[in-house]
């Protein structure tokens, strides 16, 4: 068996102090709970008047928020959910990948080798978990690991629909309280001009406001998580008091008695005198938990124990006392509508507001509005970024915003797809309450995917009784089934939007992953041992030319098929072969004495390395002009070292050893730099992160040339011969070899995976370029195309 890596150095753990929850906690105010504060501001306005029958209304549906409150989001997502975070990343999909790692479900062929050289491990081996019956079974039925990665990408995709869907809610519905308060305004005393302008403020008001509002807001996100969350922060945490104020007003003023309403007696006259029609107003009330499953999955932009002491001692009271309050408003007004002193739209904040801080609140809740879409945003990049991972999404690009926290990623494309979708129904629907039907869909949705997923963690990962597992699944499930259930009633109502949008997400990653899946399966397959390139039985009579060729590949071990594919039509390649493989690890920067892993494929005659390049989210060496100077010098080192270094790794085709350090001796070779070459105008010649942008002039590129150091005659002649080997093939020139895949559908194929395929294949061409390696002349790249039938 091989044995594993073990250098943690290049790893950097980050220690989070109390100082550092507390600003965490700060910002996470007004990124993570934005959505969750501002969900007062259409919780009761999205419930139709009609539903409420007397004031016992205002008691039941008071009693239904603060148990939603209280059993779903306090308990089941801060007392238990948050504690599955996959590696400090939240959300559906890092429930599937805990799957994956401690459960063997996932659909992608592991490549023990990669996880060997990109994990790294601080202390001692994990514990190996014993084959419970539980995770055979699931391991023995196929048809399970389909469903587990069907329920995560439902989830992702619910998550990507309400981080469209949320940020058209909150705006419109503060946009409209703006209009409200203009209406107020006394602006002639002609009759028909003062219709004529309310008339022009109903309809030009709200809808451009929340267009420019949301235009804004997906302009700020790539400023990054840590800079959104400091800048919204002070504006929530002045709504939280603001709306906490007016609750304990609304509560002591309009009905005390209110609080005896978190009795679940309320629910239970509730659910006695219900009908169809008052069973659609439950769907309104899952709004109120809103930002609960964007919690959890914003946990890589901040951390598990922020987030968490900022629920409970301030989101939490804050939202049970504002809508009591309102609830106190509502109780109020229902018990005089019948007299003189009925008030219109009593179901809607702004109303249960005192008059004389009302022009406040019109301003607070426009800015808090905006900010209260930021929770899903955030969640929308996190879940998205974790997709990739597992190649379950369309290249993307990605930028990571934070040095400290992996977690905080922006993504453009993304950024810019959903304010699109976005301002679409903004203007499209502009009616709050069908927005809010399509929102509460997906919000019960996405809950209970992780419901589902969640009971097998407890069983599969957590290793608890199945008993648990299933009261957990049981008693959740059927709290947001009920829920569920009121949702789609309102199908016709606005909620269908969620379907055209759940269509267009889950076949794009779907496809995508079923494509990736293909063409990796066909990788691995199709791959080659050493054994048939060297081994000179083989038959291929392969020639050997002068210079330098570096093979681009994603697999570490054996010969990729497009190399093999090569080598079968021209039977030949340079005296000096580099396969090179980049492998990316969850931290900012990788250590250039730990960058490099370089290993011997076959015997010393054969000149054949395999070189494996480490590199953090924020390291930009593939934009690096002496990349293959780094490369080569890294080669020269291993040869010197290969004999004697005790810290090597043990792959299938021999010892791997990381080079980088200064050696003893000193270098093994001495580069000589000559700029007399010129480089292409958009290459760089910077490595490290700040690289200049005055990429249309002209700039040397260094032609670097090697020799030996002046103690090679100390070397031990085989030592000094390869190396000499290795100078002399750089002097003749080198040649990069690049895969280019084209994917064609098996003859007879059913509907459904010619039509997968070919929604990959309009994605593969369509999005972003895979990286390139480094900025390869043209002159000596060589692509070699393959097409794999499927």
């Amino acid at each position: 068996m091989d044995s594993p890596l073990r250098h943690g150095t290049y790893c950097y753990p980050f220690k989070e102090t109390w100082m550092h929850t507390i600003l965490l906690s700060f910002q996470s105010i007004g990124v993570v709970y934005g959505r969750l504060s501002t969900a007062p501001l259409y919780v009761f306005g999205s419930i139709p008047q009609n539903d409420f029958i007397s004031d016992e209304s205002a008691y039941e549906y008071f009693s239904f928020i603060f148990w939603t409150l209280t059993v779903l989001s306090l308990v089941k997502y801060t007392f238990i959910v948050l504690k599955a975070d996959n590696d400090g990343e939240g959300g559906t999909f890092a429930l599937y990948s805990l799957l994956c790692k401690h459960a063997k479900v996932g659909l992608l062929p592991n490549d023990k080798t990669s996880d060997d050289v990109t994990k790294c491990e601080t202390g001692s081996p994990s514990r190996t978990k014993a084959e419970s019956r539980a995770r055979r079974a699931i391991a023995k039925h196929k048809s399970s690991h389909y469903l587990m990665l069907f329920l995560a990408l439902f989830g992702s995709c619910m998550i990507i629909c309400d981080a469209v869907l949320t940020p058209a809610i909150s705006v419109l519905s503060a946009a409209s309280g703006l209009r409200r308060s203009l209406t107020d305004i006394k602006y002639s005393s002609s009759r028909e001009t003062e219709d004529s302008i309310l008339k022009d403020l109903r309809k030009y008001v709200p809808v451009p406001t929340a267009c420019a509002i949301l235009v804004c807001l997906f302009t700020l996100q790539q400023y990054g998580s840590h800079r959104i969350g400091s800048i919204f922060a002070p504006v929530v945490i002045l709504w939280l008091l603001f709306i906490t104020g007016v609750g304990i007003y609304n509560i002591f003023h309009y009905d005390p008695h209110i609080v005896f309403a978190i009795s679940p007696k309320y629910m239970y006259k509730f659910f006695q005198s219900t009908s169809w029609r008052s069973w659609r107003s439950l769907g309104s009330i899952t709004l109120c938990v809103a930002g609960s499953e964007a919690m959890f999955a914003d946990i890589g932009h901040f951390s598990m124990k922020s987030i968490k002491m900022t629920f409970i001692c301030l989101i939490y009271p804050v939202l049970i006392l504002s809508y009591a309050g309102q609830a106190a408003f509502i109780s109020h007004a229902l018990s005089i509508k019948d007299s003189s002193f009925a008030i219109d739209d009593y179901n809607h904040f702004y109303r249960s507001v005192p008059d004389h801080i009302h022009y406040v609140f019109t301003i607070l809740s426009l800015l808090a509005s905006a900010i209260g879409s930021q929770a899903t945003i955030t969640a929308c990049f996190s879940i998205v970024n974790q997709c990739l991972a597992l190649g379950c999404f369309p290249r993307v690009k990605v930028i990571h915003t934070s040095d400290k926290i992996h977690g905080q990623v922006y993504i453009p494309d993304l950024n810019w797809m959903i304010m699109i979708l976005s301002l679409g129904i903004t203007i499209g629907f502009h009616d709050i309450v069908r927005i809010g039907n399509a929102s509460g869909m997906a919000i019960v949705s996405g809950m209970l995917v992780t419901t589902c997923l969640m009971s097998l963690v407890i069983a599969l990962y957590w290793e608890k009784s199945l008993l648990l597992s299933t009261c957990f699944l049981v008693f959740f499930g059927s709290i947001e089934a009920v829920y569920l259930s009121s949702n789609l009633l309102n199908f016709h109502k606005g909620a269908w939007y969620l379907a055209v949008l759940l269509a267009l997400s889950l076949t794009t990653m779907v496809a995508w992953h079923y494509g990736t899946l293909k063409k990796y399966q066909f990788d691995i397959e199709n791959k080659v041992s050493m054994e048939w390139l060297t081994d000179p039985s083989s038959g291929l009579r392969v020639s050997r030319v002068p210079g330098i060729g570096f093979v681009y590949t994603d697999i570490v071990t054996g010969i990729p098929a497009f190399f093999s594919h090569f080598i079968t039509n021209v039977p030949a390649f340079h005296q000096v072969l580099i396969f090179v493989s980049f492998k990316s690890l969850p931290e900012p920067f990788v250590s250039p004495t730990k960058r490099y892993l370089i290993g011997r494929v076959g015997n010393r005659d054969n000149k054949i390395y395999r070189c494996i390049v480490r590199y953090g989210y924020h390291d930009h060496i593939r934009d690096s002009d002496d990349f293959e100077e780094q490369i080569i010098r890294s080669i020269g080192e291993f040869i010197s070292l290969e004999e004697h270094d005790a810290e090597s790794l043990m792959s299938t085709e021999g010892k791997m050893i990381i080079v980088g350090k200064q050696l003893p001796e000193g270098d093994a070779l001495i580069p000589l730099h000559d700029t007399g070459a010129t480089s292409s105008p958009c290459a760089s010649t910077q490595t490290n992160i700040n690289t200049t942008e005055d990429t249309k002039l002209k700039r040397k590129r260094k032609k670097v040339r090697f020799m030996l150091p002046a103690n090679s005659p100390k070397m031990r002649s085989s030592v000094r011969e390869e190396l000499n080997e290795l100078v002399d093939a750089r002097e003749s020139g080198t040649a990069y070899f690049l895969g280019q895949s084209h994917i064609a559908v098996r003859n007879g194929s059913n509907f459904i995976k010619r039509f997968l395929i070919m929604v990959y294949v309009f994605f593969d061409k369509n999005c972003r370029e895979p990286h390139v390696a480094l900025n390869i002349p043209h002159a000596a790249l060589v692509e070699v195309g393959m097409v794999y039938i499927i």
